[in-house]
């Protein structure tokens, strides 16, 4: 297949053109900057009202078309990430229709869906109203309504949701510690200092999930010409005490959330490190998700939510990346695809 991917340069896309080009697929990248020495590629700022001519024109002739472009800084500033996040969905949208693409993924996010239960999971039908604290799902909100009128006004392209939890990789790791913690946060010393008490909210229950597994659900999606929604998320749920293990804690105290709310508001405000308080909300609300949909078409993961996190975190403690893509270069200080 001819397969387009807009935001292949970053941790997911990265992960996925492995995967399709193993596979023996043609792979066409869209994104910002190019790598180097990784042709075919198209550099399109996602953002840029000019880009979506240039944009059906890449898509013209493709055989499903794969959205995973996103961005997450300037934090600060809400509405140039709108521009890329929601406005650039709407012209990939505008482009996959004028170039009467027959399959077009969208990498939506558990961070689309309405806050829910931590006890139990939930299907792909649970609202996708986002969270109203959290900039980051408010927009995949956003484009999850884009979703919904794109699929009423062109019922022959089948439209297929992607919604991961959160997507690790060792690859990623440079590009991941600079958009959440900082360059004031010593990740060298990340499982080395081992603090006896990691104090942590009871809310924080969330799914993650390797993205080589995330890239193994879309090429099962694609292959299956499978429309719809579907859950990604690799066992078991990562709790607060998984956490403060990963970490190098020998157990884990209880940290009111709103204590760390507050915590991350200061520092994100005083630009101390990049993680907006929003993200806290996002974590300690969503539900957990089952993947029951995906796993009834033959997807199963090879990487637990543990071993993801643990390659995640040794990879950052030995302050790794992947050179051959700007956003997961590990020398890299701004990051967007």
């Amino acid at each position: 297949m001819r397969i387009v991917v807009t935001g292949a340069s970053g941790n997911l896309g990265s992960a996925l053109l492995r995967r399709l080009r193993t596979l023996g697929h043609e792979v066409v990248g869209v994104s910002r900057r190019r790598p180097a020495g990784d042709p075919p590629w198209a550099e399109l700022d996602l953002s840029d009202p000019a880009c979506r001519e240039r944009l059906s024109e890449t898509f013209t002739g493709a055989d499903a078309v794969v959205h995973l472009a996103w961005k997450l800084l300037p934090a600060h500033d809400e509405a140039r990430l709108r521009l890329t996040n929601v406005i650039g969905a709407d012209h990939v949208l505008t482009a996959a229709a004028a170039a009467q693409v027959p399959h077009l993924l969208v990498v939506s996010s558990v961070g689309a869906y309405s806050p829910g239960p931590k006890d139990r999971t939930v299907e792909e039908d649970w609202p996708t109203d986002g969270v109203g604290a959290s900039v980051y799902a408010r927009h995949k909100a956003a484009v999850e309504r884009l979703l919904d009128r794109f699929e009423v006004d062109h019922p022959q392209t089948v439209l297929t949701r992607v919604r991961p939890g959160l997507v690790f990789q060792a690859a990623a790791a440079g590009e991941i510690a600079r958009l959440f913690l900082g360059p004031l946060v010593p990740t060298g010393l990340i499982g080395r200092v081992r603090p006896p008490v990691v104090p942590l909210p009871a809310e924080l229950v969330f799914q993650a999930v390797h993205a080589d597994d995330v890239a193994g659900a879309i090429s099962t999606l694609l292959n299956a010409r499978a429309g719809g929604a579907f859950n990604v998320a690799a066992d078991p749920p990562l709790h607060p005490s998984d956490l403060a293990r990963s970490l190098g804690g020998r157990r884990t105290a209880r940290l009111p959330l709103g204590v760390l709310r507050a915590l991350a508001a200061a520092t994100w405000r005083l630009r101390l490190q990049p993680t907006e308080p929003g993200w806290i909300d996002l974590a300690a609300s969503v539900p957990l998700m089952s993947t029951r949909r995906l796993r009834e078409l033959g997807w199963e993961p090879e990487h637990s939510s543990l071993d993801a996190l643990g390659e995640l975190l040794a990879s950052m403690r030995a302050r790794d990346g992947d050179p051959r893509f700007p956003p997961l270069h590990p020398g890299r200080t701004n990051v967007s695809r």
